[in-house]
């Protein structure tokens, strides 16, 4: 069972924008604090980003200014949105619930920020 699916990657130039998407199932959406997550090559998997059930934001200190994380309950989606993106934010971006047990990780997209 699908449960986590992760969209909008792609290739940009440094300085460009991404808004990425993740569809959840409601069971996993509904009551939980959501986060997005990202993995670099030969590196651990970090939170770059989460979001409570309320609304409140957390980023890491390396995001913050530039991205933002929102959520649809109505649609059980969140979003990041990605500016004044670095080469060192490429990355597999996953997202799955924050400060809970995670769910099975979905497949990800690829984000990749060319010099």
């Amino acid at each position: 069972q699908v449960q986590l699916v992760e969209s909008g990657g792609g290739l940009v130039q440094a300085g460009g924008s991404l808004r990425l998407s993740c569809a959840a199932s409601g069971s996993i959406f509904s009551s939980n604090h959501m986060g997005w997550y990202r993995q670099a090559p030969g590196k651990q998997r970090e939170l770059v980003a989460g979001i409570t059930s309320g609304g409140s934001t957390n980023y890491a200190d390396s995001v913050k200014g530039r991205f933002t994380i929102s959520r649809d309950n109505a649609k059980n989606t969140v979003y990041l949105q990605m500016n004044s993106l670095k080469p060192e934010d490429t990355a597999v971006y996953y997202c799955n619930t924050w400060g809970q047990l995670h769910a099975a990780w979905g497949q990800g997209t690829q984000v990749t920020v060319s010099s």
